[in-house]
């Protein structure tokens, strides 16, 4: 059985963690203006390959953020932890770099997009149970 999901909170601490690191610029263009409508359109403007590869990248992220997690909390001091931090960050960009068929700037705007469309969560969702590796 399949015991990963994707959740609005998940998205969110994915996109705290790797936007708004990697490219303070770049988290601040892919927020609509105030005042937009925030409907069904960003899930209807993303491809299903964009899709599949955004979910393959956010395994990979994932399965980074959980094992630096430990690490982190494990950490004897605060300038120990930052330093993890940033290594995991980098990790993490290098993770959605080495996916295929998707940049950091997609993997970005994707969750950016997510934030606002729970049409587009239920389609990552959907994507993730089935591309997740089965718990046993």
């Amino acid at each position: 059985m399949i015991d990963r999901y994707i959740s609005a909170a998940s998205l969110t601490a994915a996109v705290l963690g790797l936007m708004f690191l990697s490219n303070p610029a770049a988290a601040q263009e892919t927020q609509p203006a105030q005042g937009q409508p925030d409907g069904n359109g960003a899930a209807a403007a993303i491809s299903d390959q964009k899709i599949e590869a955004f979910a393959v990248a956010y395994l990979q992220v994932d399965k980074i953020r959980q094992e630096y997690a430990a690490k982190i909390k494990a950490a004897p001091d605060e300038t120990a932890k930052q330093e993890l931090r940033s290594e995991a960050r980098k990790q993490m960009i290098q993770a959605v770099q080495t996916s295929p068929n998707i940049s950091v700037d997609e993997y970005n705007e994707i969750l950016a997009a997510a934030q606002k469309d729970p049409v587009l969560v239920k389609k990552l969702d959907d994507k993730l149970q089935k591309s997740a590796p089965a718990k046993q």
